[in-house]
């Protein structure tokens, strides 16, 4: 038995309550390895002496290059539970608990593994709302200025006290307004603004004044018409806070640029010398060394209530839906908490996502935010069906790893997306070939996690610089809206895409197809995809079984080059 492999850690996302009656247990082991994988367990207050076990068989639910993971549900009655794992690989027997793996179980309950209580206050509060999510990412200086047209043309304006605001491209929120039939159409039922706020650049991440919206993008009650008009269409909006750092216009910036260490401002900023110089590359704690955007102290009581009555402020005034929160890695966790406590006090239902581009668990136990921007996927994505330098197998075992960073309810509401005003377009990581960006996009909209769309890349924008990539959105031309159309209405369609396990069922290396499962209970999916360059063959029979029902893609056993075909089983 390869003991090194095995592992298993209590309260994380190997062992998590998913509601108060139901505990999920998951363990690694080598690939390959075990012929059985038990798990035991009890309530560790029982009054009897041995205490009495149960016994469920663990399921392998994914594979990685090296490891196997096996999972099980408890759904008990217990509120504190103990429990072990019984392990053989064939020739050898072991029983695997908190002192570690042994031949023999001559502990008692103390010593076994520990979930010591279910408290409902500790299961992530995750809105209901979040796991149907279809979101369009828009940048709101590239998008539009009117009606199916975009301005792409800068403006730059002075404002009082000498404060200079521009433009890149002359997107406007009564743009957005007007073409919110096409976000519609397509079928997204949430979008997520880049920043709205007053704010020197034309990105709008210095911000100047959190409280009034930028000129050049509209009013105040332009951004309130066009949340209602949303929600009276069945979109969510949610914004973009920018809390990590200000713009070097911000009241108290420039305060304490004025006062130095006179200033009642100095403790709002992070690490500030006695001497301030604003120049370049600044003295000061700053976002990525940008003079403009110094970094705020949110460890200071009076900034983090500051910044909470931001974030409450536009949900008591708009209504909004949710807040994305800018270099959130960057910020004090007790922040984040004082912050969640906040907002959700105001509304129940706020969704919370963090712009985190790592492995983000210690952010998501739910007392933080609900979900992450998932860049893993994106990398994933980039290699397999971009540059094509990544085989199925690798492909298949990277994305279910990273589905098993998290518990399940918070891997389904990761925001999943392929570009972003951040990144180079997919397209360009696709060398130009519009058949792998629809193919990848396909996946998107078929996999575990909220999928999301960057602007214009259903109309095919390449870039790969800063200014490409939030190039203005082309609204004339070719595009894959019909496709995208397709793929949001099989997902509304189906909870299995929404909310269902995923589980692999055909990785070919060698002709580019991979085959997964989809399923929640109710229903089971199974959807097909040919990343390679020929059309195949394949046997439904042996991975779908002989029920298979066609339900987006061509009839017929042929699975072309740079498709995806879904089958109801």
């Amino acid at each position: 038995m390869n003991k090194s492999a095995i592992l298993h850690i209590p309260l994380s996302q190997y062992a998590y309550a998913a509601d108060e009656h139901t505990l999920v247990i998951r363990l690694r082991a080598g690939r390959g390895d075990l012929r059985q994988c038990d798990l035991c367990y009890g309530d560790r207050v029982d009054p009897m002496q041995p205490i009495r076990v149960k016994r469920l068989p663990m399921a392998r639910v994914a594979s990685d290059e090296l490891f196997d993971y096996y999972e099980t549900w408890i759904r008990d009655d217990y509120s504190r539970v103990c429990y072990y794992f019984d392990l053989s690989d064939g020739a050898q027997r072991c029983f695997y608990y908190e002192r570690g793996l042994r031949s023999e179980l001559t502990c008692e309950r103390t010593e076994y593994f520990q979930f010591p209580y279910i408290r409902r206050e500790d299961i992530p509060h995750i809105p209901g709302w979040a796991a149907d999510a279809v979101m369009y990412h828009i940048f709101p200086d590239s998008f539009a200025s009117g009606r199916r047209e975009i301005a792409a043309s800068g403006r730059e304006e002075t404002l009082e006290g000498d404060i200079r605001v521009r433009t890149g491209q002359g997107g406007t929120l009564a743009g957005i307004w007007a073409n919110l039939d096409y976000i519609e159409d397509m079928g997204f039922n949430c979008i997520y603004l880049n920043p709205v706020f007053l704010a020197n650049s034309y990105h709008k991440y210095d911000t100047i004044d959190y409280f009034a919206v930028d000129p050049l993008l509209g009013t105040k009650e332009e951004l309130r018409e066009l949340v209602a008009e949303c929600h009276g269409r069945g979109i969510r909006v949610i914004l973009d806070g920018v809390f990590n750092h200000c713009g070097s216009d911000f009241f108290a910036f420039r305060d304490v640029r004025e006062k130095g260490k006179d200033s009642r401002y100095y403790d709002w900023f992070y690490s500030l010398p006695d001497q301030i110089c604003y120049e370049d590359p600044p003295n000061y704690e700053a976002f990525a060394y940008v003079k403009e955007m110094p970094k705020l102290n949110t460890g200071n009581p009076e900034v983090a209530e500051y910044l909470c009555r931001i974030g409450t402020y536009w949900i008591r005034e708009l209504d909004i839906d949710g807040w994305r929160l800018d270099v959130a890695n960057e910020i004090n966790h007790d922040f984040w908490r004082q912050f969640r406590h906040a907002v959700r006090a105001v509304k129940p239902d706020v969704f919370l996502i963090g712009e985190i581009w790592e492995n983000a668990e210690v952010w998501l136990r739910g007392d933080q935010f609900d979900s992450t921007m998932n860049y893993v996927f994106s990398y994933l994505c980039r290699d397999f069906f971009g540059r094509e330098c990544m085989p199925v197998s690798e492909f298949d075992a990277g994305m279910l790893r990273m589905q098993l960073r998290y518990p399940h309810t918070v891997s389904a509401v990761q925001m999943n997306f392929l570009d972003s005003h951040d990144v180079s377009r997919f397209l360009s990581a696709c060398g130009g070939k519009r058949e792998n960006l629809r193919l990848a996009f396909f996946y998107l909209f078929m996999s575990v996690g909220i999928p999301s769309v960057f602007y214009g890349d259903e109309a095919y924008l390449e870039g790969e610089t800063e200014s490409e990539y939030r190039q203005p959105m082309r609204w004339e031309g070719d595009n894959f809206r019909e496709e995208i159309r397709q793929w949001i209405a099989l997902r509304k369609e189906h909870p299995a895409l929404r909310r269902g396990s995923m589980r692999t069922v055909l990785v070919q290396d060698d002709t580019g197809v991979y085959g997964f499962i989809r399923e929640d209970g109710n229903e089971t999916l199974l959807v097909l995809l040919n990343n390679g360059g020929e059309d195949v063959e394949t046997d439904l029979c042996k991975v779908g079984g002989t029920e298979c029902r066609i339900l987006y893609g061509a009839e017929g056993g042929r699975l072309p080059a740079k498709c995806g075909k879904v089958y109801q089983i």
